[in-house]
């Protein structure tokens, strides 16, 4: 990305897909570094959504501050419309494990909802959807056959701290909420002014089909309070108030077919667990830790919650995010 067009005191949403965007292909084992999608620039703003396959990649484009999500080849010829302009911001995508199907959740006028479609965005099927939940994020079983997201009732919670686990069928026959009462930390604050951060937090299937969330303890309050009368002019529109935090997560391991949660980490209270995901030999969970007013680390435990330890607190001790685990 390009230095950002949203500078201080502009809207984000207003000014923030006026950056001008580059997408890039790191070989592992070469080094090699290429550039993506350079013929047939669709907008200054263009970012990865979904890698389909060794030829072709699904890209969200916003032309005119309407999101579109495009099918590509990976040097950007051939676009394909995928959505279209002005049913929503499509994102949260994902692809199902027989390769033939795309779940994502669409930002519509009508709310949050949760789709899957073919890869040409076609045959479309509702999972979710309701002007009252703010249905979001994507990803698929095991198995192929249902879909897991969140539900947050953002009309009571504008800053989208807290939500519901959820899964439902793929075919949008039946729909599941797992937990109660908004018990997981969907949008993650940490660190101080000085190193401040976040993003969503996502549930996370497990290889056996069950699922790993970050559940809060009871009544939890974060660090960072969200000021809905305040215009947001960078996506987070957050104050620091630490002295009125209180509470924390920690990783749970939840049983989506009768419902059994099992706390894998207990924290005193001003610690803050986050984005687990479990290794693809299902031996290790990785996760993120962080203190009240902290910056995050990355941690690795078994997977039994046994055996808790550090990896990294990223250069310089300033934080480290977003942890993924890497098949070679």
């Amino acid at each position: 990305m390009e230095p950002r067009r949203d500078g201080i005191g502009k809207p984000f949403e207003e000014f923030y897909t006026q950056t001008p965007t580059h997408l890039w292909r790191y070989d592992l084992d070469s080094g090699d570094l290429a550039e993506l999608c350079t013929k047939n620039r669709l907008a200054p703003f263009v970012t990865p959504a979904l890698l389909l396959s060794d030829d072709r990649l699904l890209v969200q484009v916003v032309r005119d501050k309407v999101g579109q999500i495009f099918s590509v080849r990976l040097d950007g010829s051939d676009p394909r419309e995928f959505t279209r302009a002005g049913e929503g911001l499509p994102y949260g995508l994902s692809l199902s494990p027989d390769g033939q199907r795309v779940a994502f959740h669409l930002a519509s006028p009508q709310g949050y909802q949760i789709w899957t479609s073919d890869l040409d965005g076609q045959n479309r099927m509702q999972v979710a959807g309701h002007p009252d939940h703010l249905y979001f994020g994507t990803s698929w079983s095991p198995d192929g056959k249902w879909i897991l997201f969140v539900d947050c009732l953002y009309k009571n919670d504008p800053g989208h701290d807290w939500c519901d686990v959820c899964v439902g069928r793929a075919d949008g026959a039946e729909l599941r909420v797992l937990t109660s009462g908004q018990a997981m930390w969907f949008a993650a604050t940490y660190g101080d002014p000085t190193t401040r951060g976040g993003g969503s937090n996502l549930p996370a299937w497990t290889p056996e089909g069950k699922i790993l969330f970050p559940r809060r303890l009871p009544e939890s309050k974060v660090a960072w309070e969200y000021q809905a009368n305040r215009v947001d002019v960078d996506h987070f529109n957050r104050d620091f108030k630490p002295e009125l935090a209180h509470g924390g997560t920690e990783i749970c391991l939840l049983d989506p077919r009768n419902g059994e949660q099992k706390a894998l980490t207990r924290n005193a209270p001003s610690m803050w667990d986050f984005r687990a995901s479990a290794s693809p030999d299902s031996r290790w969970i990785v996760f993120c830790r962080a203190a009240t007013g902290g910056e995050p680390s990355i941690w690795v435990m078994n997977a039994n919650g046994e055996n808790a330890r550090r990896i990294t607190g990223g250069v310089d001790d300033r934080g480290a995010d977003h942890p993924r685990w890497l098949t070679r």
